[in-house]
């Protein structure tokens, strides 16, 4: 049969033992330092006071006249007595010089030599001590009676019994032990209830516990991926992992530190400082896209925020290609659509016995088709960004606006590096389009113009520019446009203002140039300068009067 063991009492219990135990040491050592004390001071106040009774009998011009009369017992008993009474001492002894008792508490005494020392009272000197006489021990004072020609006419000894002062002490060390009771009793109390509260904070776990899982806590932020930051109630960092360091481009110690301190962009850095959650926001920082989600720490009391953080940049990047490729076969579908018409249309003029009409017809269409290829491939012939162009070609055509490729473009395959990928030009140069074909359509003669050529070395650049025919971008919006969530169109069920964002985004990590001005026909002009050598990321974004 298995014995289970005792689980280990918990952290709170622990500390309420060791603090009772603590209370109830300090208490005891404190009422054995009192008793000690207040022995020694008891017998240290009964020597003055025996003192002082024996030099005021001493000093009594009624004693040193009774020590003159043939009887001294007649007269000093009763005073002595008397004096005893008064004075809360136990005894007054007066005696001749040999020490014979005129005077003691116990008559059958009187007459007998006193017990203790009397040399130095003989001397002329006042002086106490503790001695085991005929009343038992007691704290005893002895001082000698002079005359006016200060000779030692006689002694006077008074004492208090060394039983009477333990009982005082007593009396003391009772009252004492019950006030060493009451703070013992109200330090449990006190000790209990702190240690109540800490067993509510600590779950009822004991330090090992404790330990543990403080381990598997740390071990838990290293290991995940995703971002993780606390912030306390005044929006201060209060734990960030090493996802959250890296999605969040923060180095160094920033635990402490004002969220509002960390250089983020303004809609993130506003996000984590709402009071009210957040759920999977989309979120750009330099460099990358950001799922932002945040829920308050609330404990009867706002305690913080806890913010996870999730990147998706690559997500983004690979939904950018899928709408590319979905765009590409829509283009596909359309122009097959097309072609089935045209195909239709020169079979029924055969059928018809028009073959020449319907020759001309085809050749016509063929004609078409390859001069728009060889105007796009000639200007452009980097196969990714002509593959795009013509499939956007294609989606304008269907949406009612003319893309064209202005005679001033060139660009060769080859040219650009290996370091620019061509995610990033579909990135750029498809959100541009995009947006564009979204101005332009609707507007009179509805048209997109792609400018794309590349300058030489040593300070060759990428050059692409977009205008459309569109209504343009106001003054006061040169900024705003690329910043994420910003639009000038309606929110569609997906959302708008991120595909500007995008492309600043991809700009800067190539450390190129973006702006926006006024387009020379009306509208709006983007024009995106990318080095074509590897640079440090800054990327500049200005805006110029639309």
């Amino acid at each position: 049969m298995r014995i289970p063991l005792p689980r280990p009492r918990s952290l709170a219990g622990q500390l309420f033992a060791v603090q009772a135990v603590l209370i109830a040491v300090v208490v005891a050592g404190y009422a054995l330092f009192m008793y000690v004390s207040d022995q020694r001071q008891a017998q240290d106040a009964a020597g003055r006071q025996a003192t002082a009774v024996a030099r005021a009998v001493a000093d009594s011009p009624s004693v040193r006249a009774a020590i003159r009369t043939p009887h001294p017992t007649r007269e000093l008993q009763p005073y002595a007595l008397r004096v005893m009474r008064d004075t809360d001492v136990d005894f007054v002894t007066i005696m001749d010089p040999r020490g014979i008792r005129w005077t003691h508490p116990v008559e059958s005494e009187i007459g007998r030599h006193f017990l203790g020392n009397t040399g130095r009272a003989l001397r002329g000197e006042t002086f106490t001590e503790t001695y085991t006489g005929t009343l038992g021990a007691s704290v005893r004072a002895v001082t000698p009676i002079e005359d006016d020609d200060k000779a030692i006419i006689g002694l006077v000894s008074a004492g208090i019994k060394v039983e009477a002062i333990s009982e005082r002490v007593r009396g003391q060390v009772t009252a004492l032990v019950g006030w060493a009771a009451g703070a013992l009793a109200l330090g449990a109390v006190g000790t209990y209830v702190v240690n109540a509260r800490l067993r509510r904070h600590t779950h009822g776990m004991n330090a090992t516990e404790l330990s543990r899982m403080h381990d598997y806590h740390q071990a838990a932020l290293h290991a995940v991926r995703e971002g993780l930051l606390m912030l306390d109630g005044q929006f201060r960092v209060a734990l960030i992992n090493d996802g959250g360091r890296e999605l969040l481009g923060v180095a160094g110690d920033v635990v402490g530190s004002s969220v509002a301190d960390l250089g983020l962009p303004a809609p993130l850095t506003g996000a984590l400082l709402s009071s009210e959650p957040r759920v999977d926001e989309v979120h750009l920082t330099a460099d990358r896209v950001l799922v932002v989600n945040t829920s308050p720490v609330s404990g009867g009391e706002r305690r913080g925020t806890v913010a996870t953080l999730r990147d998706v940049t690559e997500l983004q990047s690979l939904m950018g290609e899928l709408d590319s490729e979905r765009g590409f076969t829509q283009a596909l579908r359309s122009q097959a659509h097309e072609a089935a018409n045209r195909l239709h249309t020169v079979v029924s003029l055969i059928e018809l016995g028009r073959a020449e009409e319907a020759v001309e017809f085809a050749t016509a269409e063929l004609e078409l088709a390859q001069a728009l290829t060889d105007q796009v491939v000639a200007a452009v012939s980097e196969p990714v960004l002509a593959a795009l162009l013509l499939g956007k070609t294609a989606q304008a055509n269907e949406r009612g606006v003319e893309l064209v490729v202005s005679g001033d473009s060139r660009l060769d395959d080859g040219v650009l590096p290996e370091s620019l990928s061509a995610r990033d030009l579909v990135t750029i140069l498809g959100n541009l389009v995009d947006n564009a074909v979204d101005a332009a359509q609707g507007s009179t003669r509805a048209r997109v113009t792609v400018t794309a050529y590349a300058t030489r070395a040593p300070d060759g650049e990428l050059v692409l520019k977009v205008a459309d025919t569109g209504p343009g971008v106001a003054g006061g919006h040169a900024d705003l446009v690329f910043q994420r969530g910003f639009s000038t169109k309606p929110s569609g069920p997906g959302g708008r203002g991120l595909g500007l964002a995008l492309v600043r985004q991809a700009v800067h990590r190539h450390a190129g140039h973006l702006s926006v001005s006024a387009a020379e026909g009306g509208g709006a002009e983007f024009v995106v300068r990318l080095p074509l050598r590897a640079a440090v990321p800054s990327a500049r974004v200005s805006g110029g009067g639309a």
